[in-house]
């Protein structure tokens, strides 16, 4: 049994196999999936597990070099925004449209479902390089 780190089998699985520049998303209970994107659905109801809570976690355990977000975020959500600048620090970051994310999700290696019920939480991470 695992001793630290994140739990869910699917995420430790996708983190682990990432590699320099892969990506993964985290997002609301509203964002589209693409069929071809693995899915990993924690949403038990709305709210539960918070963006937020999922976020940390998973920073925690992943090298990020860069992070993308809706530009749709900064009037609408503006504080998840902040809280997302507090827990991820010193690294780039792109704003691109909300259409785009959406169909940069296709590139990922997978997309987590959180129960988040705000607008625009949302986030792409890009791994970076542990050495």
């Amino acid at each position: 049994m695992k001793k630290n780190g994140i739990l869910n089998s699917d995420i430790s699985r996708v983190l682990s196999y990432m590699g320099h520049t892969d990506r993964i998303c985290i997002s609301d209970c509203g964002l589209p999936i693409p069929e071809e994107t693995k899915r990993i659905d924690l949403a038990l109801t709305f709210g539960i597990p918070s963006f937020i809570e999922v976020l940390e976690n998973v920073a925690l355990d992943m090298k990020i070099e860069k992070i993308y977000l809706a530009e749709e975020i900064k009037n609408n959500n503006p504080e998840v925004l902040n809280k997302i600048k507090e827990i991820i620090t010193d690294v780039e970051v792109e704003f691109v449209s909300h259409s785009e994310f959406k169909n940069m999700t296709r590139e990922c290696k997978a997309v987590v479902r959180t129960g988040e019920n705000s607008p625009y939480a949302n986030i792409i991470l890009q791994s970076g390089c542990i050495f």
